[in-house]
């Protein structure tokens, strides 16, 4: 699969007309975003082509706003976790075409509460740019490339963290508001981690 999505990408031609290809890996935490990111990310080295993953979860918004109403509301966790702003801002506004190429890779650490101050990177044209998390879909990010890692509703539940059930209900309603299998390009079945499937 990851061979597949390398020679997928590899054929991208960055939709804006600019030189740095945007790749979506979106999914739950359960899907294992961030270890796909990483193996497209090698995969596509070993092809010769630079590739630069970014996980949103650097780009959390403070502790002060993301729990204004608590540490675990779904509509909050859907709605106002993720720094979208940021986002555009540090990685999609510098790769449109004429853009810098010069990102963030991660903003905020959740853990310490505090800016990460990780320095700027110089991406090279023909970049390909790996950005993966949940929720990705619905905020007009402009992916050359979308891929949804899918999981059924009770594949999720299962795989779920205990600490991270409480999220559920913000995945349910993106099935339902978004319907990222209807938005990506590519929809990868995560059910059977040993029997994958994908379409696209």
């Amino acid at each position: 699969m990851t061979e597949f999505l390398a020679r997928r990408t590899d054929r991208l031609v960055a939709g804006d007309g600019g030189p740095w290809a945007k790749v979506a890996i979106d999914g739950a935490s359960a899907a294992g975003t961030g270890e796909l990111a990483e193996a497209l990310a090698e995969a596509l080295r070993a092809r010769g082509r630079s590739a630069f993953v970014v996980g949103t979860q650097g780009f959390l918004r403070p502790a002060s706003l993301r729990f204004e109403y608590g540490k675990q509301d779904p509509d909050s966790y859907f709605d106002g976790w993720f720094d979208t702003a940021a986002l555009w801002r540090e990685v999609f506004g510098p790769l449109e075409a004429g853009g810098s190429g010069r990102v963030l890779p991660d903003l905020w650490d959740p853990a310490r509460d505090r800016a990460t101050r990780s320095p700027y990177q110089e991406l090279p044209e023909n970049t390909v740019v790996l950005v993966h998390g949940p929720l990705l879909f619905g905020h007009w990010f402009p992916f050359d490339l979308g891929v949804h890692l899918r999981l059924s509703p009770g594949a999720l539940q299962r795989r779920t963290a205990e600490d991270e059930q409480w999220t559920l209900p913000a995945f349910r309603r993106y099935e339902e508001e978004t319907d990222p299998a209807g938005t990506a390009d590519v929809v990868v079945r995560m059910d059977h981690p040993e029997h994958l499937a994908w379409n696209g």
